[in-house]
Order: C-alpha cells, then sequence, then structure tokens
C-alpha cells in the first residue's frame, strides 16, 4: 500500500512514471477511500499508463476491459459455454435416459431434467469477463475499464450499479460478491460527456499536456542517451506544434517517438531538414503536415531575418550551422 502522496510519486518514479503531485494525491486517495478514479484527459498523455504502473507498485494483478461502441453486459461479465455444456449433454445423455425413464408423462420428464440444472448451469460452464475476473478474484486486483466514452450510455448506466456493489448476479447460479474489492481506474479521451452519476462515484482526475520541465524530465527518463539540449529543443518545438489547429495534437508518446528518429539518424539538434523529413513521426494526418511544415517555414525566416539583423557583415561562408530554434 501507498503510505503517502510522496510514497505514491517515489514508488511510481521507480516505475518509471513520472507524476506531479496532482496525480499523486488522487491515486492515494482512490486507496485509502476505495473509490474509483474517473481519469480524463487528451489521447497519449499516459491514462492507461497510470493504471500499469500503479498496479506493479502495489502488486495487483491488472484486469483490462477494452470499451467499444456495442459493448454489453455478456462481453464485460461473463458467457455461457454453451459447447461445453453441449458435450456434458452428450455425455451424460444416459443418465438422463434412466432419470426420465418411468415418467408417467412428458410434463414430469421436463420436470425432472429441470430439477437437475444446477448440473449444466456452474461455475464450471461460466466464461468470465474482465468484470466478474475482478469481482471474483481472490487476491486484490487493479480493475482498468478502458475508454469507457466509446461505449454505449446504456452499458454506462449498467457499470453504475457493478461500481457501486461490486457484485454480479448471475439468475441461474445467484449473486457473485466481491472477495477483495478491486482498486478501478477508468479512463475517458473526451469522447463524450461521461454522466453526473459516473462521476459522483469517482474521484476525478483530468491528465493534460506535461509542462515543458516535466516533459523533459519524461524524456530524460525514457529516452536516457538523448542530449539535454536537443531534448528541450523537441520539447519547445512539440509545444509550439500543439498551439496549431490540428487534427490531431501529437502527445508525449508522440514525443517519445519523434525522440528515438532523432537519435536514430544521429542528430544532434533540430535542424531544418531532419524536422521537416520526420514530421510524419509526429503527425498522422497530411493536413497537420501542413500546418507544421507552414509553421516551421515562419520560424526559418524568423531565425534567418534575426541572423541577418546581429551579423549584416558576415560571409554566407562564415555563417554557423544552428537549429531551427537558435
Amino acid at each position: 500500500m501507498f503510505s503517502s502522496v510522496e510514497d505514491v510519486i517515489q514508488q511510481l518514479g521507480e516505475q518509471e512514471y513520472i507524476c506531479d503531485k496532482q496525480i499523486a494525491t488522487v491515486v492515494f486517495l482512490a486507496q485509502q477511500l476505495d473509490k474509483p478514479v474517473l481519469v480524463e484527459g487528451p489521447a497519449g498523455v499516459g491514462k492507461t499508463e497510470l493504471a500499469k504502473v500503479v498496479s506493479k507498485a502495489l502488486g495487483r494483478e491488472m484486469i483490462r476491459l477494452q470499451c467499444y461502441e456495442g459493448l454489453d453486459e455478456a462481453k464485460a461479465l461473463y458467457e455461457w459455454e454453451y459447447s461445453k455444456q453441449l458435450l456434458y449433454t452428450q455425455i451424460l445423455k444416459d443418465k438422463v435416459s434412466e432419470t426420465i425413464a418411468d415418467a408417467g408423462n412428458l410434463t414430469e420428464a421436463a420436470e425432472r431434467v429441470g430439477a437437475e440444472d444446477s448440473v449444466f448451469f456452474s461455475n464450471r460452464f461460466i466464461v468470465p469477463r474482465p468484470l466478474m475476473q475482478a469481482i471474483s478474484s481472490e487476491e486484490p486486483t487493479l480493475l482498468l475499464i478502458d475508454e469507457v466514452d466509446k461505449s454505449d450510455p446504456e452499458f454506462e448506466a449498467f457499470l453504475l450499479e457493478v461500481l457501486s456493489d461490486f457484485q454480479v448476479t448471475i439468475p441461474e447460479i445467484g449473486t457473485i460478491e466481491a472477495k477483495t474489492k478491486p482498486l478501478v481506474f477508468l479512463t475517458s479521451n473526451d469522447a463524450r460527456e461521461m454522466s453526473d452519476a459516473l462521476k459522483r462515484r469517482c474521484l476525478h482526475l483530468w491528465i493534460d499536456y506535461p509542462s515543458e520541465e516535466l516533459e523533459v524530465q519524461i524524456l530524460d527518463r525514457k529516452v536516457p542517451n538523448i542530449d539535454k539540449r536537443l531534448a528541450e529543443e523537441v520539447v519547445q518545438l512539440m509545444n509550439k506544434i500543439r498551439d496549431l489547429d490540428l487534427k490531431k495534437t501529437p502527445s508525449i508518446s508522440e514525443t517519445l517517438d519523434w525522440a528515438r528518429a532523432l537519435l536514430a539518424l544521429n542528430a544532434d539538434e533540430l535542424e531544418d531538414q531532419v524536422v521537416g523529413d520526420t514530421l510524419n513521426v509526429i503527425l498522422k494526418y497530411e493536413g497537420d503536415v501542413q500546418k507544421a511544415q507552414n509553421e516551421l517555414a515562419k520560424l526559418i525566416e524568423k531565425k534567418t531575418a534575426q541572423q541577418a539583423a546581429e551579423a549584416p557583415q558576415q560571409a554566407p561562408a562564415e555563417t554557423t550551422k544552428k537549429g531551427i530554434l537558435h
């Protein structure tokens, strides 16, 4: 268990996850108050990763339910393994015949077979899905309900009942209550607004793009071979690109990919050419690439004007090669 907010920061740091005090406070309170956490924010800022590192830090198995449009209770809770039931029926056919052999009529035979329902509707024929796995686990788990905003409002309403009582009712068997209450994280990319009822049951955490200082720290931790100056230049330019009106704003994961790509190309600074050649690493739509190229052209023009103003008498051959931000 986490002993304090500072302990959360330290233990998540040991799992290569750098978080601020706000994130650590919510994680600590979720443990102390035994409440689910609804983590919202842009795609790629580390919402799912947060659940993963918390599960590792606490030594809990992480059970993940990936949400999507059309997800229903059967896919989230449990399903009957009908093929196995049919196989058992064939194996026990002789026993069924013996049971109904001296039945006086069809109704009596059906009642005798019905009395043996528990043979065919029991735990051995249930295929547990993520929600039931988390509820029925003997050991404490962490339940990640990922991208809950992609599910239908009807499924969200169903989740309210599960998150309130942490129990599942199977008509043929009965109610299964959680032996150990799971720690629950729900993530949302804000594709649609979550209901007030769901938010009331959860602690809320908004994770936004990190500050430049924090993002440089993340780069230093995740891409240890990167030069500090290059890391700072990458983060500065990423923030300029994020200010553009893009269809998909690049996230931290794109920052890491870009840094690794630059190292693979043996780049030690953000030169104009290498930036233009690697924009497709961080931008996924051609329209976004065009907007970024226009912004880079403005930066290059501004840089050229500044160089000309600072050294008007400098000969072209003497001009030193500098990165796009210098």
